[in-house]
């Protein structure tokens, strides 16, 4: 299920940090940008957070918003937003992490000969209407927030 450009992106409505739900559906009419990432609180997810931070404004300007998900609590996201002044939510997967599956991003990882569950960093940006325009898998973090508002910014123009 790794292609999924050009398809309607799959629905979802969770629960937030700062409280409330968000829904693909209440964004129909505006670019997406929904980011996968492994932890709250890491290293690699803490640049790639202050990463779409400091890009922010800009992503509001070309028309987008920005939405970070992983399968933390909402406690531990709003930790995170609080710390690192993060201007966009952060929804939480926790429960079953249908998302996660619906996205093709839970997958097995491998740490010193252990393997184990986890989110694939990745990247989708979904068109106005719901269909996926890009997507980026297996994310390296420097340079990648600056690649998809790059993105963004083709689409809006």
């Amino acid at each position: 299920m790794n292609m999924m450009t050009g398809q309607p992106a799959p629905a979802f409505d969770l629960p937030a940090s700062g409280g409330g739900r968000v829904s693909l559906a209440a964004l129909q009419d505006r670019i997406v940008v929904l980011y996968f990432y492994p932890k709250d609180l890491t290293s690699g997810c803490t640049t790639e957070a202050e990463n779409f931070r400091d890009l922010h404004d800009d992503f509001l300007a070309a028309g987008a918003v920005v939405l970070g998900v992983s399968r933390d609590s909402v406690r531990k996201h709003d930790q995170f937003v609080e710390k690192h002044s993060l201007p966009f939510p952060l929804l939480s997967d926790e429960e079953t992490g249908s998302l996660c599956e619906a996205y093709g991003v839970w997958v097995e990882k491998s740490m010193y000969g252990r393997k184990y569950m986890g989110i694939d960093r990745s990247t989708f940006l979904i068109a106005p209407g719901g269909e996926i325009a890009r997507e980026w898998r297996k994310v390296k973090v420097p340079g990648h927030a600056a690649a998809v508002l790059e993105a963004v910014r083709q689409i809006s123009a």
